[in-house]
């Protein structure tokens, strides 16, 4: 498991891969060619994806993602130090955090 920040990276077993990601419609790329994990609503800063790979997000607005890094990839953010992940696929899941009422994905 890789922890970067308030984003989770969990490897995930190839039967353990919903078969639904594989015809899955993929995230866009951001204009620097990356895959963006998530985004600091204060910073702008960027948790990203640099390599080959796709991502793909699960209904809901707090479901996690998959991602997918058939050559390994790294994963870089402003105020942290790099992550390289081996290839293969990871859920990616966002810290969440309980206020009265509602559950909601933490903003930086």
């Amino acid at each position: 498991m890789y922890r970067q920040g308030d984003v989770l990276i969990a490897p995930l077993a190839e039967d353990a891969v919903p078969a639904t990601a594989q015809g899955a419609v993929s995230e866009p790329r951001d204009s620097r060619g990356r895959l963006v994990l998530a985004l600091g609503e204060v910073t702008g800063h960027a948790h990203a994806v640099l390599g080959p790979g796709r991502l793909i997000r699960e209904a809901g607005p707090t479901a996690p993602m998959l991602l997918h890094v058939p050559d390994g990839a790294r994963v870089v953010h402003e105020e942290h130090a790099p992550i390289s992940l081996p290839r293969g696929w990871y859920r990616v899941i966002r810290q969440r955090e309980y206020v009265p009422g509602s559950v909601r994905i933490v903003a930086d």
